[in-house]
Order: C-alpha cells, then structure tokens, then sequence
C-alpha cells in the first residue's frame, strides 16, 4: 500500500540547514520504499503572517467571497488538501530562540482552522483529522531535549494534538554546534532513527 508524507521543512538556511539534512535524508530513505513524499517549502514559499482581512475570508460562506476573498481563502485550501492527502505529516524543524520559525507559523496559522481540522465543543476542542501520524525531525544548536528550554516540542505537539494528530514520534538531532564529534555522532543517530521509522510506515 502506498504511503503518502507530506514533508515540511522550515529552515532559513537552505542546504547548510542541519533541519534539511534530517529531511533530505527522510526523502532519501522512501525512495526504496512504496511512499510517496509531498514537499513544501515555507522559506522557499513563505506565506505571510496571518491578518484580519484572510481570517475574514475563511468566515465568510464560500459563495458569498468576493475575488480578494477568494484568493486570501486559496492560501489555506491548498494547505488544508496537502494534509488531508497526507496519511504521516514529516515535520523538519530548527530551534530559533527557543522556537519554531515564524515560517512554519504561518503554516501552522493556515491549517488549525475552527470547523477544519478542529472544533469547539462543551469539553473542548475536538480534533477533526484523523487516522494521521506525524514525525518531527528536530535539529539543534544546543542540548535542549527533556529540558525546561526546549518550549519546542510541546507546542509543536499541541499544535497536531488540536488537529487531532496524537501518534507523534520525534527525533531529535541536537548539540549540533558543540564540535565536530557531537554533531556528527548526532547526526548519525538521527538518521538510523529515521531509518528505524521509514520502515515501519
């Protein structure tokens, strides 16, 4: 059966980025297996932060947009269709001051959409994508993982567990600026967990 990842990537530093690598090994490890990996790029293909004037589109009855609306509206449609034809969300991320890159953000803004992928209910928000995994492939400078600084993973997991992705694995590639022999011992690490979990989509 084919198995269909979205891959995002949100690192500002195009192939130096250590995030990409973890993502360019993640396409790499699928070629031999039957997936099928969707790319976007939010740094090659930034969107802007969200405004009043999209959140008024998305609100307003489809029928009823006008052309300005329409296109505002398209931003997150396409977004909402990648995920929806995703059944694993790859997530590659760097840590930027303790978070994710506001690039990914403004993603993010575009996809948790009340009456799309989540709703409010007496008890709370209830997801409303389903039957989805995710895996973060999380790239640091620093040690952070476990940590009270690593305010990272907690969002991110948050952000998908609105949506109603729970099934999350992480990987983590970290102290990758603390020399040569950590980041490469890091690196590798990484990538057999990579391994591990291409094999097991």
């Amino acid at each position: 059966m084919t198995i269909r990842a979205l891959l995002v990537t949100s690192s500002i530093l195009g192939e130096n980025g250590q995030s990409n690598a973890l993502a360019n090994h993640f396409k790499a490890k699928t070629e031999a297996h039957d997936v099928v990996v969707t790319h976007r790029d939010v740094v090659a293909n930034a969107l802007p932060h969200l405004a009043i004037e999209e959140l008024g589109a998305w609100q307003t009855p489809a029928n009823e947009r006008n052309a300005d609306q329409q296109a505002l509206a398209a931003h997150s449609d396409e977004l909402l269709a990648e995920l929806r034809a995703s059944d694993v969300l790859v997530l590659a991320v760097p840590l930027y001051n303790l978070g994710i890159p506001s690039q990914l953000k403004a993603w993010f803004d575009r996809v948790l959409r009340a009456g799309e992928t989540f709703r409010y209910t007496e008890n709370g928000p209830q997801g409303l994508i389903e039957g989805k995994r995710a895996i973060i492939l999380a790239a640091r400078g620093g040690q952070y993982a476990g940590t009270e600084l690593d305010s990272q993973t907690p969002h991110l997991k948050a952000m998908l567990g609105l949506m109603g992705i729970s099934d999350v694995d992480v990987v983590f590639a970290e102290g990758l600026n603390t020399g040569d022999a950590q980041r490469d011992a890091a690196l590798k690490e990484a990538f057999q967990a990579i391994d591990q979990l291409v094999e097991r989509l």
